[in-house]
């Protein structure tokens, strides 16, 4: 990223009191206390109220689910016979004046953490919150006596283990108890795994002071703005040659190449050596050789004394360095040039050095060029606001206008690359978008990798697009570098690891096995296997014995993930993820049954109703086994019960009919009692 490119002051309008970074210089503690930090701690009327009774629990039995595929023999011990456990709480109901999905009024934790003492005197405690089990829904917290900086609040998609999820962030129970502790949330870089949390989280942990760069604050104001309801944030501009105090913490930052402008790395000051995460990163090179700008930046580590490296794990596994961005844009440009018809590029809406280079080339070139899907459209424009993008007037044109150009003389850039169904590209595709169609001769450059599991939506894009006679050029099929991705290589991460020469080393960002491969990676290079946690979400690490010595406490903070559903958030939504799960894999199969309010007898023959389950036609001899048996179970429950107790005749009778479906078909389909009392 060049120099003229990093924005000098903020550009977002007005600017908060004590907006400015410190340099060098202790604020005064008599008018911004460090204990308080300006936080706004999040109020009862916040909360939202439960309503629903669908979730309430019949069978006291009921065991957490794992969210995982469960094999035949698993599904046999599993607990509930029904939507809901005692276990999980009933799921709010929308507030009044709110709308769309994701907006979410913060619901706190039910569970009881264990109680963890606070760290010793001249202990450093490290905890990664999110990010040390997957891809994604990155967070840390570094906590010395009594001050906690938070580093990232990022988001992670829905995956196959969470149907109907709209996103899963962080578990803040640990952050939410110490509150009062948190003196800053410090965030590296734009994208979402790194700010995609940001604006449940601050209001969970009582929205202390958020440093940022420019454009990543404008982001993050952006997605803000999608939750009108929960408090504003404090933002902070800060630039890479910036110190910060939060607490007695002294903060330094750095800045590091990846695919988004103002991109930094954290340097957090202790007395026994530095702290050091760099964020997302990759090296400036070319064919292995750093670049002056990029080993300047990194100098300061020639002489730097550092304690501990927290740094990204997402390549470990690839060897070499990584592709360099350049090489990306000198292949678009090629392409661009030799192109005869409409253009059409397929991008990540976060990549966005590589879409204002594409704006670059165009205008050199003489063509038009739209932007089309809303996150794309809206990430260009805060670039324009940050200061970072600046192009010509004429040069961006609207979808609509795209007809009145000859086809050479325009460039398309859509969102969906990964076979999204409602994305730009996506609608193309399908000839359901209302302002564009495809035309023989078009070529569509899907500059992105697969992400793993959009591989078959992918093809399916493909094959639509190329029945309408498009030519597709891909990152594993083109001649051309048409995509790099933003992470470091092997032997970036090792560079890294050989200029900071730090004494202890914990990898993040990445799954278990990724982190274990970083951790022989460090061990190749010198380091003491003793000197290295490979960490789980919510481990707490602590340096001890004046920065000799590190170890993992035996208490954990909590770590199940909070995930966003509709309305609501928790981390307690294990029970309806279950049931979207039972649901989805052996379908539902509901019991309508009457009752004599006196005698217990069933007044009529069940009602039966499947859904996903069997075609009852075709099973009725099944049919008529369960229907004995709901007779059988009901009247000896109800037998000497005065009143009857329908919870428990629910309870049994769901019991005995979910034992019984799957001995004889190997399946267990959502069990559903309705008991009618007349």
């Amino acid at each position: 990223m060049n120099e003229t490119q990093r924005p000098k002051e903020q550009t977002d309008g007005q600017k908060p009191r004590n907006n400015r970074p410190f340099h060098g210089r202790r604020p005064n503690p008599q008018r911004a206390p460090h204990n308080k930090m300006g936080a706004t701690p999040t109020t009862s009327s916040n909360t939202a109220r439960p309503t629903d009774d669908r979730n309430r629990a019949h069978n006291p039995n009921n065991k957490k689910s794992s969210m995982r595929a469960l094999s035949p023999a698993q599904k046999q011990n599993r607990g509930s016979y029904q939507y809901g456990s005692n276990k999980g709480g009933r799921r709010p109901k929308a507030m009044p004046g709110q709308a769309g999905v994701g907006d979410v009024r913060p619901v706190p934790s039910k569970r009881k953490a264990p109680t963890i003492p606070p760290p010793e005197a001249g202990v450093i405690r490290v905890i990664p919150l999110g990010g040390v089990e997957e891809i994604g829904k990155n967070m840390t917290a570094i906590e010395i006596g009594n001050d906690i900086i938070v580093i990232d609040a990022g988001m992670q998609f829905k995956t196959d283990d969470t149907p109907g999820i709209d996103y899963i962030i962080p578990n803040t129970t640990y952050l939410e108890e110490r509150k009062d502790k948190i003196r800053a949330m410090i965030v590296t870089h734009g994208h979402l795994d790194h700010i995609g949390g940001i604006p449940l989280v601050m209001s969970r942990i009582g929205n202390p002071p958020l440093y940022s760069r420019n454009l990543s604050i404008l982001l993050m104001k952006k997605r803000q703005e999608e939750f009108p309801h929960l408090p504003a944030l404090n933002c902070q501009v800060v630039e890479k040659d910036s110190v910060i105090y939060a607490g007695e913490m002294r903060i330094k930052f750095f800045g590091v190449t990846h695919t988004v402008p103002d991109s930094m790395g954290i340097i957090v000051e202790t007395p026994y050596g530095s702290i050091v995460n760099p964020g997302d990163y990759k090296l400036d090179q070319i064919d292995g050789i750093v670049s002056d700008e990029e080993e300047k930046e990194y100098a300061f580590f020639d002489k730097e004394k550092v304690l501990l490296l927290l740094t990204d794990s997402t390549n470990i596994e690839n060897e070499g360095f990584s592709l360099p961005e350049i090489r990306v844009h000198q292949g678009l440009e090629k392409l661009i040039k030799q192109g005869t018809g409409r253009i059409i590029i397929a991008a990540f809406a976060s990549h966005l050095t590589r879409l204002m280079k594409v704006v670059e080339v165009a205008e050199a070139l003489g063509k038009k060029v739209v932007f089309d899907g809303r996150s794309m459209k809206s990430n260009i424009e805060i670039c324009e606001q940050a200061g970072l993008f600046k192009p010509k007037k004429g040069t961006i044109i609207p979808i609509e206008d795209v007809d009145k150009y000859p086809p050479n003389k325009v460039i398309i850039l859509m969102t969906g690359a990964q076979g999204e169904e409602f994305a730009s590209l996506g609608r193309v595709a399908s000839k359901t978008h209302k302002k564009f169609s495809i035309k023989q001769g078009d070529t569509v450059i899907l500059s992105a990798s697969i992400v793993p599991g959009n591989e078959i939506s992918v093809q399916h894009l493909k094959d639509n697009l190329t029945r309408q006679g498009v030519r597709i050029i891909s990152y594993r099929t083109s001649e051309e570098t048409i995509h790099a991705t933003g992470h470091g290589n092997q032997e970036d991460i090792k560079w890294l690891h050989r200029k900071t020469h730090p004494k202890f080393f914990i990898p993040i960002h990445g799954w278990h096995s990724m982190l274990v491969r970083h951790k022989e990676i460090a061990m190749s290079l010198g380091m003491s296997e003793e000197n290295i946690i490979v960490p789980d979400n919510g481990s707490l690490i602590e340096i001890y014995d004046n920065g000799d010595k590190i170890r993992v406490r035996k208490e954990k903070a909590p770590s199940s993930p909070m995930m966003v559903d509709g309305f609501s958030v928790g981390d307690e939504q294990e029970v309806v993820i279950r049931d979207r799960q039972m649901l989805a894999e052996d379908g539902m199969f509901v019991l309508i049954a009457t009752i004599d309010s006196v005698t217990g007898k069933l007044r009529k023959s069940p009602d039966i109703i499947s859904r996903g389950f069997i075609y009852l036609k075709e099973n009725q001899d099944l049919l008529h086994q369960v229907r004995l048996i709901i007779k059988k179970t009901i009247e000896d429950e109800t037998r000497g019960q005065h009143p009857i107790n329908f919870d428990i005749v629910k309870t049994t009778l769901g019991d005995n009919i979910s034992k019984f479906l799957f001995q004889k078909t190997a399946k267990r389909p959502l069990v559903i009692p309705v008991l009618l009392s007349i």
